[in-house]
């Protein structure tokens, strides 16, 4: 096993992909009465809309940060998000997380500066059908007065580019070299963004999330497709993984189940961006609607 290193201590969030046209209404891509019925769900979601920043070569995420820029329905001003992720080697069939893993994960984290004396950064494992990462964010609210609760609209590229830069924490800057954020954020474009719903639930005596991200089906085309995603959190690994095995059963018995790993943000990544034309709603910072 892997020498201890980190002193860093993740909480778990379980997530898996369900079958957009087994719980979802056709007509209006909401959750179906059967979806709401098992989950507990309520009839009003919860909207959220995202974007990324990045250069046209994708220089940041290749380097495996993700800037993001989100807002919440019911909050005031934005949310900004820089998050790094390292994978974390699975060589068990069955998803589950090996100890040895994780903690070479947590190690190389520690070696590039990460430590949990730095308390404005949250740690957590993201563990998918299969695939786990280690992801360590930093997380700052920016407050603007014409940006209310129900305002849904997010900043043009200008704009975006500006906040990022100005909230941007010291290892997200300095990560190849100095500057090196700032410099890479000034040459960024928008990738999104993407209006999404969620729904906060129950199964089990466990607080699930449902999403809705309706998504183009393929990069230059106008056709849209939902991604339906399911998740939960715990503290505790033994927890989480006890419960990832039974939430599986269950999601597969009843059919829903769709059995690869949810990748949302590279989904956006893939196809959204400067690859699209000038004159596309999404490219002018006005958000994909839902059905």
């Amino acid at each position: 096993m892997a020498e201890v290193k980190s002193t860093m201590v993740p909480d778990f969030e379980v997530k898996f992909l369900l079958n957009d046209s087994q719980v979802l209404d056709f007509a209006s891509s909401k959750p179906n009465d059967e979806l709401r019925a098992v989950f507990n769900l309520p009839s009003k979601a919860i909207r959220m809309n995202v974007q990324f920043l990045d250069t046209s070569s994708r220089e940041i995420y290749n380097a495996g940060w993700s800037p993001r820029i989100r807002k919440i329905e019911g909050e005031s001003g934005y949310e900004l998000t820089y998050k790094k992720r390292y994978p974390i080697i699975d060589d068990q069939a069955d998803g589950a997380i090996d100890a040895s893993d994780l903690l070479t994960a947590l190690n190389l984290a520690k070696d590039d500066g990460f430590d949990v004396t730095e308390t404005n950064y949250d740690t957590q494992v993201e563990w998918g059908f299969q695939k786990q990462t280690l992801s360590i964010s930093r997380k700052k609210k920016v407050k603007k007065d014409s940006v209310g609760k129900k305002e849904m609209g997010l900043p043009d590229e200008d704009e975006s580019k500006k906040l990022l830069t100005e909230e941007i924490p010291g290892k997200f800057d300095n990560w190849s070299f100095q500057k090196w954020g700032r410099s890479l954020l000034s040459q960024a474009v928008i990738y999104g963004p993407v209006l999404a719903e969620r729904y906060e639930g129950t199964w089990e005596g466990v607080e699930v999330d449902i999403e809705v991200w309706p998504l183009r089906s393929k990069e230059s085309e106008a056709g849209m497709e939902s991604i339906v995603e399911i998740s939960f959190k715990s503290d505790n690994g033994n927890t989480a993984g006890d419960a990832h095995k039974a939430l599986e059963i269950y999601l597969e018995e009843k059919g829903w189940l769709v059995p690869r790993d949810s990748l949302k943000t590279q989904l956006i990544m893939d196809r959204y961006g400067p690859q699209e034309s000038d004159d596309s709603e999404e490219a002018t910072g006005s958000y994909t609607t839902m059905a």
